[in-house]
């Protein structure tokens, strides 16, 4: 409950009272007390009003969190914190983990008008889609936005409107272990090919002895956005840009995107087990963390846990940009983060983007750096002293995150979810080998084509 202060107010006493009746007996000596008595029930209805208004404004603001590594505890804390400075209460709304499952029930939910969930954590890309059913923040976020690097703001704004407010940026990076790569006098891969040929080397050497359960290298293969994220790396790195370019032309059957999907086919069940291909983020972290892969890709988040106390890999991890196609091309990431938004159909709007301004905060940022390794939207943290102790790495990330590789969301808007629906689905029809690299390439153009009407999409 939020603090108030009451009137003090005083009544008199019966033998107050004795003493008026006996020393002033009058009509006017009477008139007092009565006057007396009626500004002191005043003040008192008054209190109590103001009490009861009190009470009334406190709100409960329902938030809908992912669950993926620390992302719900540190959510909770956080919203928590949020609520014990402002009176309020939070809800936290259990969700699926999965990015793909997780805005196929956003979208549900919001195309209904519902009420139920007031704050929403949106992948990067989900603003454009979802952007007409989510509140203009812009004039209750006052100046929260002045903070945020710029590229990143821009992601939020759609049509003019600001539908979210950055909360974490993020880019696929490559870990390592450290421990291995000595053991094995083996340097931290340049090139996919290096990559490879280094875990296939380390994995066999193990295997002879006694290691039996490494593998060399894990990451997304499900069906899902975080194949999509993948594929990207894949074909980027090789010089074959985001599968459909900025006039929303479809590219994606090009040498490199299949030289990059024979590649990425030929390492499972050698280089990566035959599960990979069901493997989300937790995933492929429980397998490098439990100390059974060499080389992982996934997400900046995995640092904390990976050196977490309990974490069988604490101490012997490496993280490092992942590889380039080859030498004459850039290693890249594909470009990630959360942002909150808040419901165009929340009757509590304006708490709501209370508590998304604070979440989003420098303040918050930071302890979310430092406790989840979370990369901030504010490009001063990632010079502060706290922040870098804790994410020694995080310095070396900033560039990376500058020079992503975005997923084709602004070309194709509101349809983007198809297309990467189509994206992950080729690939997968690949990796799986229901369908050669070529075929499922050939297939995956002539389905973006077909998305893509009257030449715009």
């Amino acid at each position: 409950m939020r603090p108030f202060l009451c009137f003090q107010i005083s009544i008199p006493s019966p033998a107050q009272r004795g003493r008026v009746r006996e020393g002033a007996a009058t009509e006017q000596a009477a008139s007092r007390i009565a006057s007396y008595i009626a500004r002191a029930l005043t003040r008192l209805a008054a209190c109590l009003a103001l009490c009861a208004s009190l009470t009334a404004a406190a709100e409960t603001i329902s938030i809908a969190c992912s669950a993926l590594g620390r992302e719900l505890e540190l959510c909770r804390e956080g919203a928590q914190a949020w609520a014990k400075a402002t009176g309020n209460a939070v809800r936290l709304v259990p969700v699926p983990n999965s990015a793909s499952e997780r805005l196929a029930l956003f979208q549900q939910i919001l195309a209904a008008h519902a009420s139920d969930i007031d704050v929403f954590q949106l992948d990067v890309v989900w603003s454009g889609i979802l952007a007409a059913h989510l509140a203009d923040l812009a004039p209750l976020a006052g100046n929260a936005t002045r903070d945020h690097m710029p590229a990143i703001l821009a992601g939020a704004m759609v049509h003019g409107r600001l539908v979210a407010l950055p909360w974490y940026a993020d880019v696929g990076v490559l870990y390592y272990r450290k421990d291995l790569l000595d053991k094995h006098r083996a340097r931290v891969p340049q090139t996919w090919t290096e990559l490879a040929d280094t875990a296939r080397r380390i994995q066999s050497a193990e295997h002879a002895g006694g290691n039996a359960k490494l593998w060399g290298f894990v990451w997304q293969g499900r069906a899902y956005e975080g194949l999509t994220c993948n594929a990207l790396e894949w074909i980027a790195s090789r010089g074959g840009g985001n599968v459909v370019d900025v006039d929303g032309k479809p590219r994606a059957d090009s040498a490199a995107a299949r030289s990059a999907l024979r590649d990425a086919a030929g390492w499972v069940n050698d280089v990566s087990p035959p599960g990979v291909l069901n493997y989300a983020e937790e995933e492929a972290r429980a397998l490098f963390q439990s100390g059974n892969a060499v080389f992982m890709r996934n997400w900046p988040y995995a640092w904390a846990l990976a050196n977490a106390p309990d974490s069988p890999v604490r101490g012997q991890v490496g993280i490092a940009p992942l590889p380039a196609g080859d030498d004459d091309h850039e290693r890249v990431g594909t470009l990630g983060g959360g942002q909150l938004s808040v419901s165009r159909y929340s009757p509590r709007a304006a708490s709501a983007a209370g508590l998304v301004v604070y979440l989003t905060s420098a303040v918050e940022q930071k302890r979310r750096a430092i406790a989840g390794g979370y990369n901030p939207t504010i490009a001063r943290l990632y010079t502060d002293s706290e922040v870098l102790a804790a994410n020694p790495f995080l310095s070396a990330l900033q560039p990376l995150v500058e020079h992503a590789v975005t997923r084709p969301s602004g070309s194709v808007g509101t349809r983007y979810n198809q297309v990467s629906a189509k994206i992950w689905s080729a690939v997968h029809r690949a990796l799986s080998h229901k369908q050669s690299a070529d075929e499922a390439l050939s297939d995956l153009q002539r389905d973006l084509e077909r998305l893509r009407r009257v030449g715009r999409w």
